[in-house]
Formats: structure tokens, sequence, C-alpha cells
């Protein structure tokens, strides 16, 4: 039995749109990363770059359990003393809701070369319309 390892050459990629309103936002990130990465095709290979573009819409819509809207927080650093700010996940999803989810999609990704290519492939709507009906995606349930 011979090991397959597929060819950037042989890449086949599909278009795919998630509501991001019907999941939770951690399950949500997991589909999305598995999409990205083409983790559920049969000819996944890990260091070649064969995942999917995923549209997610809905994003303002975003859903989580327990008290994540208060307690999740966001840390940035402006580099000076005293610059560490923080924002709570309601606050972030007021101000731009497809931060957050790709920041949750980011870290389900792994750190590597390929990460950047594969988050590029994520396009995320605050509302129910896309420009991608061109492309024909699919709807994941």
């Amino acid at each position: 039995m011979k090991t397959f390892s597929q060819k950037t050459a042989e890449i086949k990629r599909e278009w795919f749109v998630i509501d991001a309103s019907t999941l939770p936002l951690g399950k949500l990130a997991v589909v999305i990363a598995d999409k990205l990465m083409g983790k559920s095709k049969v000819t996944y290979t890990p260091n070649v770059d064969n995942g999917d573009y995923v549209i997610v819409i809905n994003a303002k819509n975003i859903q989580v359990t327990g008290n994540k809207m208060v307690d999740k927080k966001y840390y940035r650093h402006s580099g000076f003393p005293g610059g560490l700010r923080e924002l709570r996940l309601e606050e972030v999803i007021e101000k731009d809701p497809s931060y957050a989810l790709k920041e949750a999609v980011k870290g389900m990704m792994p750190k590597n070369k390929l990460a950047a290519d594969r988050l590029a492939r994520l396009r995320v709507f605050n509302g129910a319309e896309h420009a991608h009906a061109a492309q024909n995606p699919k709807e994941i349930k």
C-alpha cells in the first residue's frame, strides 16, 4: 500500500456557507477550521493547503454558552508601559462581530506557515447577505 501525497496542482477548492446563529462560537470555530484545513477531505495532506473557502453569515448573532459574554476577554498591548487593554466579548461583538469569530477560528488552526493562507479563505459577513453567490456555495447545516 502506497502513501498518498497530494500535489498542489491537484487541489480542488469548494465554497461553503455557514450560518453563525445556529451553533455556539466554539463549535462553529471547529467546523470552520476543519473546512479551511481540508481535514474532511479524503485527499488531506498535512503539508499541503488543500482547504476550502468558507463564508460565514449572521456573525452579529453569534451565540455563546454560560457567562462568556461577560467573562471572556480579548487583550491587546500597545507596547508602552500601561498599554494593556482588555475588552469583553459583548463589547467586541458590538464593535466588530467578525473579529470574535476570526480570533476563535485562528485559535483552532495549527500555528504554521499555512495558517495565514487558510485564514485568508475565511469570509465573514455580519448580515444574512453575502457577496459570493456567483461561486454557488454549499450550505452546511
